[in-house]
């Protein structure tokens, strides 16, 4: 069990949060949510120990092992990959460190001899022969290839140290874990991976993610920050959000039935206070009127953006097609010979682990990049809108968001452009920010509010989750549902890509895979599909 007894935090003059008493026990997965700047990250540092608060305790039950995913991607670059992992349980890497070091003592004494059997009667109660191949098992299982296992931490690519990380902080069956967006960069097997780990895993979970279809899947419990405070409500996220529209439902339907009361109430009051037959009457009425109690309620600091992509020209029956194409990055073949054909009405999403690939066949399409061989043709209706995944050269620049934005609008107008920003949340003020320093949501939100200005009939997302909380890609999300042009995007978010797409592409080793339909039936198509692969191995196996 882990809880909080009155704990505040104070940033200045403002309370991040007030008086907070909480308690997550064994058994459960809470998903902590709130608005941007609600203060997750933060509880969760507190949770940890990373972060004292101003005043109130963090309460666990002694001799409790506490976990959490580390965020600082560099702190292991001199460790290899397995031991990084196995550090997640530090007491069982200290003894196989110190149990190293005695064994590899030329003057081998009696001293050590005795210590040595005190560090192995540990050591096998603690699981540690099992050590390196639970950790093997977990590096897998998140895509980290097993030739990998052995090499230092410095050399490997940024999604890959995140697995290690995420490895590191479910090793070894701690009794509390803590996840501050655990999904982020995991490819979507990785992402299935780490839900039916987290489904059977028996201790306290609690993570911070903006995937919905994540938290609906391993979440018992919503913890929801507001104003403050932390609410607990029973069952997973779609549960928290129809629960607490309910509430405040139900609230407002009791309000204006009080209102009504007291309207009635004071109408009497007002006609028979100077009736001296109706005065007691009048007086009764008068203490049922100061009895009544309004409930507050509090409109949530969640806000949501307005996206709505109105393309200015209505897209033909001829869209796209692309044919041969093949590009080699860095001595690599990302892309071998892909053919395709879009369709009015396609809505594709496109999937696998080859991010590389995805991305690069998108700054092709976006004219970004040229292809080595093959050829791709747009149809003369179609307008094209790219977001990029990697927005760093796009916001290298001392021009303020106003001035950025005007270079795509139609309207060189700066009230014009301004309303585009205000959709996305912009105060009027940040129109002036440089956009070098903006966050990285802000920058996002720059991107669709140029890809709304813009107003094509074809959208080219890559990765557009990323860095947006979730009512932003709750808003996307429902704009790309209802968009009436042509769509091609890549995203790790399942319920984005099962709600907006209607047709899968995946880039394989083995070719383009293209299937009209949506992403859950195609998940259920690849695993009957590895599964017959899987049960002929077997059969060749005993042939």
């Amino acid at each position: 069990m882990i809880g909080t007894s009155n704990v505040t935090l104070r940033i200045g003059k403002k309370a991040l949060f007030e008086d907070v008493n909480i308690k997550f026990t064994e058994g459960n997965c809470y998903g902590l949510i709130g608005a941007n700047g609600a203060g997750k990250s933060t509880f969760l540092k507190i949770l940890s120990g990373q972060l004292e608060p101003t005043s109130g305790d963090v309460i666990i039950t002694p001799g409790q092992r506490l976990s959490f995913l580390q965020q600082d991607h560099f702190k292991y670059d001199e460790y290899p990959v397995l031991d990084t992992v196995i550090m997640g349980n530090a007491r069982l890497y200290e003894i196989m460190k110190e149990k190293e070091a005695i064994y590899m003592k030329e003057d081998f004494s009696d001293e050590d001899g005795i210590r040595a059997a005190e560090l192995e009667g540990e050591f096998a109660a603690m699981n540690g022969w099992e050590a390196e191949s639970d950790a093997a098992t977990m590096l897998n299982g998140l895509g980290i290839d097993t030739g990998l296992h052995y090499t230092l931490m410095k050399d490997l690519g940024g999604n890959d140290k995140v697995k290690v990380l995420l490895a590191q902080a479910l090793f070894g069956n701690p009794d509390i874990l803590l996840l501050d967006e655990p999904t982020n960069h995991l490819d979507l097997d990785a992402i299935a991976w780490l839900e039916e780990f987290l489904i059977n895993f028996d201790n306290t979970v609690i993570v911070v993610s903006h995937d919905r279809y994540f938290l609906n899947k391993v979440c018992t419990q919503i913890a929801d920050i507001d104003y403050a405070k932390i609410q607990l409500y029973a069952g997973n996220y779609d549960f928290w959000y129809e629960s607490s529209q309910l509430m405040i439902k139900q609230m407002k339907e009791a309000n204006k039935k009080k209102e009504e009361k007291i309207k009635e109430l004071q109408d009497f009051i007002q006609r028979f206070s100077a009736n001296a037959s109706k005065s007691k009457q009048a007086t009764s009425r008068k203490r049922a009127l100061e009895k009544i109690q309004l409930d507050e309620i509090r409109p949530s600091s969640r806000k949501y953006p307005y996206i709505d992509f109105r393309p200015e020209r209505e897209i033909g029956n001829e869209i796209l097609v692309v044919e041969n194409l093949s590009k080699t990055i860095d001595g690599v073949k990302v892309l071998d010979n892909i053919s395709f054909i879009l369709n009015h009405g396609d809505k594709v999403a496109f999937v696998g682990a080859g991010e590389l690939a995805k991305t690069t066949l998108f700054q092709i399409l976006a004219g970004e990049l040229e292809p080595d061989e093959g050829s791709y043709k747009w149809g003369i209706t179609t307008s094209q809108a790219y977001f990029a995944k990697d927005n760093t050269d796009i916001f290298d620049s001392d021009l303020t968001i106003v001035d950025w934005l005007t270079q795509y609008s139609p309207v060189k107008d700066a009230t014009y452009v301004r309303g585009f920003l205000g959709r996305m949340l912009f105060p009027a003020d940040d129109g002036l920010k440089k956009l070098k320093v903006l966050s990285g949501g802000e920058k996002v939100r720059c991107q669709l509010s140029m890809m709304m200005i813009q107003a094509t009939n074809v959208l080219i997302f890559d990765e557009p989750t990323n860095h947006l909380d979730m009512e932003s890609i709750t808003a996307l999300n429902n704009a790309l549902i209802k968009f009436p042009g042509v769509i091609l995007f890549s995203c790790h978010d399942h319920q984005f890509v099962q709600t907006t797409a209607n047709r899968i592409m995946e880039l394989t080793a083995d070719g383009l895979i293209d299937k009209i339909t949506t992403y859950d039936e195609y998940l259920e198509s690849d695993i009957s599909v590895r599964k017959r692969q899987i049960n002929q191995v077997s059969e060749d196996d005993e042939d």
